[in-house]
């Protein structure tokens, strides 16, 4: 009985899954934007500290703080849902109820790892500094004709 109530605690101790999913995002739209935890938290009216705890998921978000962090970010809710990946997104629901409420389906042969790498980061980055959205547009066309085109499925 002991043996259940400690593994029980230890659980329960331990981040949700989804929570270490949500933070990871928030985390990668944060870097994106080339925003620190503390600007973050000034935006929020929390700490860094607290915006931390949100990144690790050691904290859970809630509804109306998960709303505040959109409206910063400039992303929308279902943002910090997207690239779950495929056995928690199976674990919490089937794929019909995952479109339904707006995730992402997974890419093929795109890894997630990806995202957090330091070229992906400085790449958009530098994209979104280029102000004139015709420059911009024409180096998205560049990048996108030197990649290989996808073979039909």
């Amino acid at each position: 009985m002991a043996d259940e109530q400690t593994e029980k605690a230890e659980r329960e101790s331990r981040p949700s899954p989804i929570d270490v999913h949500v933070g990871s995002r928030i985390r990668l739209r944060r870097t994106l934007l080339g925003m620190s935890q503390e600007r973050l938290g000034e935006a929020l009216g929390l700490t860094f500290q607290q915006v931390q705890k949100y990144e690790r998921g050691v904290n859970r978000v809630g509804a109306s703080r998960l709303f505040d962090l959109a409206r910063v970010l400039d992303v929308p809710i279902s943002f910090f849902f997207d690239d779950m990946p495929e056995p928690l997104a199976r674990e919490y629901g089937s794929g019909a109820v995952r479109r339904a409420v707006g995730f992402a389906e997974p890419q093929e042969g795109f890894d997630d790892d990806t995202l957090h790498r330091r070229e992906t980061l400085e790449l958009v980055r530098a994209y979104y500094r280029i102000t004139d959205p015709a420059v911009r547009k024409r180096v998205f066309d560049l990048i996108k004709s030197l990649a290989p085109i996808d073979s039909p499925g």
